[in-house]
């Protein structure tokens, strides 16, 4: 019996990262104070293109890991655990571990040199300063990679709760009713205020595993699927409001880390944001056509490189003062997607380095 692929999760794929895209433009020249990025590039007193940080960031990577919960539960129906197990370590831990050597170190390049870092280091005394600018630049280069670092620890953690669970509690999901749906809301806050690293703000462990075994366990059900999509207009509206309700508070803040990142208003706009994105995706976006299943096959690329592009012409153009920001901003989108599209594209005809680099095992 064929299994029907479902679409509309590959479409949340590829648009998504087309929002990441955009928020990493707005995030380079923010003037919210964030380190580790330029900084404002214009003259304006308020920078109100800002407050689309505000508007995407707090369900921006909770859908990522939602998506992925549903598409391990798919992938484990047809594959054995070792088989789950193999696929993520070549596809996820590869590319950031060994791939950050091999790859990836020269986004850390970048992401130095954006903030300076090597004429603190070059203080060092040697050998000091080259073992720590090495290992630094290689850190650094783990940049937007982050996400496929925690998935895989995830992945793992799944694959333990696989053999103590032994699909019971999948049963009893796939019977649960939809009002608990939006009780997980308290889940995803609850969640949020555990396993968070200290400095790294963006490793949240008990936050993000919460998306993930909800994609899993919950939401991989196509009878749920099927209840979500008929209230999508309620959790549209509820997205909604919260959304206005955290931009109007919290612009000017830094949304990314604690308090505001912990906060109720967060969490819960995080959560009904991705359920709304969820099902409205598959209400009205589960098909494929040429385009879709083009971006589809390149959104991996899209995210894995497309930060090496804006963070690229932070560095050569934006902080050289070389073009206003009227054409920075739309230069360091554009920089995103030939970066993400064009050394995808290439990597993948190198056999051998493309498996360490972007986890890819053959040509496809």
């Amino acid at each position: 019996m064929e299994v029907k692929r479902r679409h509309y999760l590959d479409n949340i794929r590829w648009v998504v990262t087309i929002v990441v895209i955009l928020y990493h433009v707005i995030y380079m020249y923010n003037a919210q104070g964030i380190a580790g990025v330029l900084g404002p590039i214009t003259n304006q007193r308020v920078q109100y293109q800002d407050a689309f940080q505000y508007a995407v960031y707090p369900w921006l990577m909770p859908i990522f890991f939602m998506v992925s919960g549903i598409s391990a539960k798919l992938y484990l129906d047809h594959h054995t655990g070792k088989e789950f197990a193999k696929d993520k370590t070549i596809r996820l831990l590869l590319p950031t571990t060994l791939g950050l050597v091999v790859c990836h170190f020269v986004q850390g390049i970048i992401n130095i040199q954006l903030s300076d870092a090597y004429e603190t280091m070059s203080a060092i005394p040697f050998p000091g300063n080259v073992i720590g600018i090495t290992i630094a630049t290689v850190l650094s280069g783990i940049g937007v990679l982050w996400y496929m670092q925690l998935l895989w620890f995830i992945c793992m953690i799944l694959l333990l709760i696989r053999v103590i669970e032994k699909g019971r509690l999948l049963k009893a999901c796939e019977k649960m009713p939809v009002w608990p749906v939006f009780l997980f809301a308290f889940l995803a806050w609850g969640m949020g205020q555990i396993l968070n690293t200290p400095i790294i703000v963006v490793y949240r462990l008990g936050f993000y595993i919460t998306f993930f075994l909800l994609g899993y366990f919950v939401f991989s059900s196509e009878t749920m699927m099927e209840k979500i999509k008929k209230l999508f207009p309620v959790f549209a509206v509820l997205a909604a409001g919260l959304g206005i309700a955290f931009v109007l508070i919290y612009f000017g803040q830094n949304y990314a880390d604690k308090p505001i990142n912990r906060g109720i208003l967060f969490a819960f706009y995080g959560y009904f944001g991705s359920v709304a994105i969820l099902a409205g995706f598959a209400k009205f976006f589960d098909f494929s056509n040429a385009f879709t299943s083009f971006m589809s096959k390149k959104s991996l690329g899209l995210y894995m490189f497309h930060y090496l592009g804006v963070s690229g012409v932070a560095l050569l153009i934006a902080k050289n003062n070389l073009l206003p920001a009227a054409v920075i901003y739309p230069l360091s989108l554009l920089a995103g997607f030939a970066t993400g599209f064009g050394l995808y594209a290439l990597i993948s005809l190198i056999p051998g380095y493309r498996v360490i680099a972007i986890g890819m095992r053959k040509k496809k």
